[in-house]
């Protein structure tokens, strides 16, 4: 039986602005998305029973229809009419419910990481695939860096940012379904100018340039009621970070350096404070790193 391991990379969001609530329920977004260095392991193998087996090592992860990678294999086998199983193992690195992506990751590597086992050449059917799973899906099948419109599921390709990122999530877990209910977009006083960040990315300018568009208005509720996001801001500041964000719908934050030694620096002294503290770097499009076994 063939296998496969690939790594689902993290995201974090440069920008989001809410737009406006859809009348289906769904937020009208813009944003940008950059894939990081900071993955979840996924090993993929057939087996001959027409079933989807997943395995974690977090206890407290479902292992069946509620896992993203389960649906994800589910809607490829059912897509390609495919007659085999598949047993799917992950180990997890990047922080659960943190704003960063970790599921809808995992979900986008099962769907590449098959269509490469099965050889399916499947382009772009894995987009839409993924879009019915989740929003993030799409752009974390693509990868890199992206303009995202929609619900975040319109993808524009954007210059990434080349730099370092020292990561920080705090103890706390937040709903991002709840975030959205909680956002009052009357009372937003600040937004992004995803426009000029868009260009400023594409000119590849200092980060000093950009970094008063990088706005993230859902901050105006996790922030409000969780002010340890706050204060790891101002303490990734303090280490000189460039520019410092807070990821999605929180808790994870970020801070962006040039400078490695200055990266590094500031990640000691978080790590310090918060174990779920990651010194990685910005990736770009289509780094996936699938390593066929048999």
């Amino acid at each position: 039986m063939k296998k496969i391991k690939v790594k689902a990379f993290a995201k974090i969001n440069l920008a989001i602005d809410v737009l406006r609530q859809r009348e289906d329920g769904y937020h009208e977004v813009r944003m940008v998305m950059q894939q990081i260095g900071l993955y979840d392991e996924i090993s993929i193998e057939e087996i001959p029973e027409q079933e989807i087996k997943i395995r974690t090592d977090l206890e407290y992860l479902p292992e069946n229809r509620e896992n993203l990678a389960y649906r994800a294999a589910e809607s490829f086998i059912q897509a390609f009419g495919i007659k085999r199983g598949v047993q799917i193992d992950i180990s997890k690195k990047i922080p659960v419910s943190a704003g960063l992506a970790g599921g809808s990751a995992d979900a986008a590597a099962v769907l590449n990481g098959l269509n490469d086992l099965w050889d399916m050449k499947a382009g772009k059917q894995l987009m839409v695939l993924g879009g019915k799973i989740g929003a993030d899906v799409p752009f974390c099948i693509s990868g890199g860096c992206a303009l995202a419109e929609g619900i975040g599921e319109k993808l524009k390709p954007v210059k990434e940012v080349d730099c370092f990122i020292v990561l920080c999530r705090p103890n706390i877990r937040i709903s991002t379904g709840e975030v959205y209910q909680k956002l009052q977009l009357h009372n937003i006083t600040e937004r992004p100018d995803i426009d000029a960040l868009v260009y400023h990315l594409s000119q590849n300018s200092p980060i000093e340039a950009f970094r008063k568009n990088m706005v993230n208005v859902l901050e105006t509720v996790t922030m409000e009621e969780y002010p340890i996001i706050y204060n790891i801001k101002k303490k990734l500041l303090e280490c000189q970070a460039e520019a410092s964000l807070m990821s999605g719908s929180g808790p994870a934050v970020f801070g962006l350096f040039r400078d490695y030694y200055r990266a590094k620096s500031a990640y000691e002294n978080l790590k310090k404070l918060y174990s779920d503290t990651f010194l990685v770097k910005s990736i770009p499009k289509k780094k996936l790193l699938i390593k066929q076994e048999g």
